[in-house]
């Protein structure tokens, strides 16, 4: 069965809303402890009670309230003693080999944001769905357009990545680590993932705006399943030269292939996109006016589902 626009924006904001069925979120919420911070009365994550169950929290940091549900980090007062307690932990699992998503270790810290985008820590990348925190990241579509239309660059990730080998991918995109900004982000990745050169993306690409969502991790994602991951992805469109070519540039991608919007949306209703840069790709036809009010029954559900208001305190970034 061809998946709708709307199909695919269900695939990758996964996460239930309260509004829909009150009783039903309340019930799947049990299923959760809530990440916390001493000091800090927001929810950073939620941790599913299975991951909760398999941690060695040590009492020197950690407070774990079962009836209450929550993973209270305490007696760390300052960022550097935080960003120690939880380095500890995710070592000490990773070493024991409790999580698979542990085995895909990045080395790239992500940061965690309270009220008013206070920085209060950061861990490894690979362990941000264990804790259920906001990550960030850039999403770039590279296109070409001409006479006939617009064609756009897709890659195919590789058949030996860890997560969602071989589905199609946006032209670039990466995760933001602890102190990137997303402009910076995006010159680097697009090198690493395209041998974009850098004067030719800061000639040429525009930031268009941000997807939001609160995806829900399948077998396709490698690891544990069922880990919440949600994400704001600060999206770029490159309007690239006809004779600028990306190239893959590293192990991830296979090749690139130079796509019409019609061979385009076959792929999405395929389902051959992975899930996050399927709506990116959405929000693209939105913006390109190809996707509209007129040609799309479920257009406003769309256009809110592609901006979903997080549960946990996010940041803005701003030079």
């Amino acid at each position: 069965m061809r998946n709708s626009y709307l199909d695919l924006v269900d695939q990758c904001d996964r996460f239930p809303y309260y509004q829909d069925d009150p009783a039903a979120y309340t019930a799947h919420m049990t299923k959760y402890h809530s990440f916390k911070v001493q000091g800090c009365d927001s929810v950073l994550g939620y941790i599913l009670n299975e991951v909760v169950d398999k941690f060695d929290w040590s009492p020197e940091s950690w407070t774990i309230d079962p009836t209450n549900r929550t993973v209270t980090l305490i007696a760390a007062p300052t960022p550097a003693e935080r960003n120690l307690a939880i380095a500890q932990t995710i070592e000490k699992a990773a070493k024991n080999d409790s999580f698979a998503v542990l085995r895909g270790w990045r080395n790239e810290p992500y940061p965690v944001y309270g009220p008013g985008g206070e920085f209060l820590l950061e861990m490894e990348r690979s362990a941000s769905p264990l804790f259920g925190i906001a990550s960030y990241g850039i999403h770039a579509t590279a296109y070409v357009e001409d006479e006939y239309g617009l064609k756009l660059w897709i890659p195919r990730r590789s058949k030996t990545k860890q997560t969602y080998p071989s589905m199609l991918d946006n032209t670039v995109a990466g995760g933001m680590s602890t102190g990137e900004k997303p402009y910076e982000c995006l010159v680097r990745e697009a090198m690493e993932e395209a041998s974009l050169p850098e004067d030719i993306v800061r000639a040429n690409a525009v930031g268009v705006g941000c997807v939001s969502y609160a995806y829900v991790r399948d077998d396709r994602a490698g690891g544990e399943t069922g880990l919440v991951q949600p994400e704001v992805e600060y999206v770029y469109d490159i309007r690239l030269p006809a004779e600028v070519v990306p190239k893959p540039n590293d192990t991830e991608v296979e090749e690139f292939c130079l796509l019409t919007i019609e061979e385009t949306k076959k792929a999405l209703a395929n389902r051959e996109f992975k899930p996050n840069c399927a709506v990116v790709l959405v929000d693209f036809f939105i913006r390109h006016g190809i996707i509209t009010p007129e040609n799309e029954k479920d257009f406003l559900q769309i256009i809110t589902r592609l901006h979903r208001r997080l549960d946990f305190p996010t940041v803005s970034y701003v030079n």
